[in-house]
């Protein structure tokens, strides 16, 4: 019965025609019959366990929504649900948002508040339904063209952009507008780079644009993955993790819109799915909610990110060797794993369980079962369909840029748990020599396990089965290859957070001053200023920064700026002057963090140039501290 959710028989591999019948461009890259084995057999293996184990599981339904009612949702994620509806007209917190903008994902924008203002019309619901061209009021375009070469919509122009809100020029961050444009034609950028600093959909509509960026299809020899790199940014890479929780949450809002003004472009549909809410176990190990998990972990061992069970099995596997040949493609023994299983609900918390017994093939099988049983995807139900689609973008690095940005899309402690999961499967393909899985190889046994979700029944796979595995196993392989590249927060998603906070501060300050308050403050600051001013201008000369330290022996200290200086030449000077007493933080643990200014927080890679920074976020504070876990 399990089975047929897949609409697949046992035998797939024997029914796969010779090579010539199949139409391969879906998949991006040849893979032959002979590589999709492990596939099939992969699947055949998880039947096997699905059959005799959980009978009793509810397969999880995904709502067809109602017309409008995917768009409203979007909205409400890319947190611009006040631009309709009844509250919007309290919508000056969105107008910030909405002027920190590209022109592709305004456009993004603009097409989904269509939808949900014609709905509610047809639906005559009793809101005040604004005009969108009231709420967009785009950059007037030289050449008179809207970004993805399309003519401009009627859309009234009633102010400068480049101008914020109170008439002042503020400083310059690159968006997606036109100096962005010829910014994009002057960089030498070689196709293995990826160019962060200028939005993803504004580089495919120029692309799409221009006479040399004929769409290419990203074929070629199936191992030849290119050699991506990302570029040196001078004021440093941003990694997930590094940012403050509140501008996390709008690096999250500006991924949804940027990933779906990508896919507009690309003219791909972008459709995250809403999973009705089913009766999932409330304890245990298997079975349960992620975010459930965490939280039973999270009273063992304050702190937990990632479940405990997955951490032990992961370190189960290592323990014994990665040199094991076919490791996590040789299943371990079907009725000892669903024995194992049992007596790890039983024991595990308990502390009693024996791992010694614990054979290496069986404790791989446990970890993808833990990765299938759970209640909802690790991709999550909303996004599963959009990782799967990544396949259908025309060039490799697009497909890259849309990895990026679904995985800044994830729950914490989903995407806390896939950064686990990659790690560990590029050591095993590290030991390939040995183990013989290539990256390749793990790929197609990993894909059934992370993409043929058992709630969604059949549905997952109504196109061309062959299409479907060899594009999951594509975008698993892309996955696991460029990880470190996918864990970073683009750079012009940074700076579009910067502007918006600009612009908040800009407003908030405004407010401040209608208060009655101004008089007693304008008095206090005079004084604060008085006591300030005359140590801290003898103290802080032009080009030099005050970076606090209250962690180590030496608290404070006047850094001269230079063409060269790093944040880690800063670190290492702190460290290097140690007093009494004795130094405990190593270099490792300690990082120079930008504080406030334009950003809420930001750790800093030690490769950041700290000029370039400085004029970037003058008003910042300067702060080494450890990392926050």
């Amino acid at each position: 019965r399990r089975s047929g959710q897949y609409t697949m028989n046992h035998d797939h591999s024997k029914k796969i025609p010779d090579g010539a019948s199949f139409d391969r461009s879906g998949s991006q890259d040849s893979l032959d019959e002979l590589s999709m084995d492990d596939y099939w057999k992969e699947l055949e293996n998880i039947h096997e366990t699905r059959g005799n184990n959980h009978e009793e599981r509810v397969a999880l339904v995904v709502k067809e929504p109602d017309e409008g009612e995917l768009e409203e949702e979007w909205l409400k994620e890319a947190g611009l649900s006040n631009l309709f509806g009844e509250s919007s007209g309290d919508s000056l917190e969105s107008m910030v948002f909405l002027s920190t903008l590209t022109r592709t994902q305004k456009a993004a924008v603009e097409k989904r508040v269509e939808t949900v203002t014609q709905t509610m019309r047809k639906k005559n619901k009793q809101h005040q339904i604004p005009d969108v061209r009231d709420i967009f009021r785009l950059q007037s375009d030289s050449e008179g063209k809207v970004c993805d070469g399309s003519e401009p919509s009627t859309v009234r122009t009633s102010e400068d952009k480049n101008e914020t809100h109170d008439g002042t020029k503020g400083p310059k961050f690159n968006l997606g507008t036109d100096e962005q444009k010829s910014l994009l034609e002057d960089m030498p950028s070689s196709d293995t780079d990826i160019n962060l600093e200028i939005s993803f959909a504004e580089q495919a509509a120029n692309l799409k644009d221009s006479s040399a960026g004929k769409m290419y299809k990203g074929g070629g020899g199936d191992t030849l993955l290119p050699n991506f790199r990302l570029p040196k940014d001078k004021t440093g890479t941003t990694k997930i993790g590094d940012l403050a929780p509140q501008d996390m949450k709008k690096v999250y809002s500006l991924a949804l819109i940027e990933l779906t003004a990508l896919y507009d472009i690309l003219g791909t549909e972008f459709k995250q799915q809403k999973a009705v809410k089913i009766k999932t176990k409330d304890s245990g190990l298997f079975g349960v909610p992620l975010s459930l998990l965490l939280e039973q972990d999270q009273k063992k061992v304050p702190g937990t990110k990632i479940p405990l069970i997955f951490q032990k099995l992961i370190a189960q596997i290592e323990e014994t060797t990665l040199e094991t040949e076919g490791l996590l493609r040789i299943p371990g023994v079907a009725t000892r794993v669903k024995g194992l299983c049992q007596e790890l609900e039983a024991k595990f918390y308990e502390g009693t369980f024996n791992w010694e017994n614990v054979k290496q093939h069986d404790a791989a099988s446990l970890l993808k079962l833990f990765i299938r049983e759970l209640p909802q995807p690790l991709l999550t139900v909303e996004y599963l369909k959009a990782f799967q689609d990544v396949q259908n973008l025309p060039t490799k690095k697009q497909q890259l840029q849309a990895l990026n940005l679904l995985v800044l899309l994830l729950p914490e402690a989903n995407r806390d748990t896939l950064k686990v999961l990659l790690e560990f499967l590029q050591r095993v393909i590290d030991h390939r020599d040995k183990n013989k899985m290539t990256l390749k190889n793990v790929a197609m046994v990993m894909a059934p396990n992370l993409f043929t979700f058992h709630g969604f029944g059949s549905k997952t796979i109504e196109q061309s089965e062959f299409v479907m595995a060899a594009g999951t196993a594509n975008v698993m392989r892309l996955m696991i290859q460029y990880q470190k590249l996918l864990w970073t927060i683009p750079k012009f998603i940074v700076n579009q957070v910067r502007k918006q906070n600009t612009e908040s501060q800009k407003k908030e300050k405004k407010d401040k001053a209608m208060k009655k308050l101004l008089k007693k403050m304008a008095y206090d600051r005079e004084k604060h200023d008085k006591q300030e001013k005359t140590p801290n201008d003898t103290d802080v000369p032009q080009g030099v920064i005050r970076v606090q330290a209250p962690h180590l022996s030496k608290v404070s200290m006047a850094i001269q700026l230079t063409e060269e200086l790093k944040a880690g030449d800063i670190v290492a000077r702190f460290l290097s002057q140690k007093s009494g007493n004795v130094q405990t933080l190593k270099k490792e643990e300690v990082f120079l963090y930008e504080i406030g200014g334009n950003i809420g927080e930001r750790c800093l890679d030690d490769d950041t140039y700290m000029k370039d920074l400085y004029q970037l976020n003058p008003n910042a504070e300067w702060v080494i501290k450890p990392k926050q876990s």
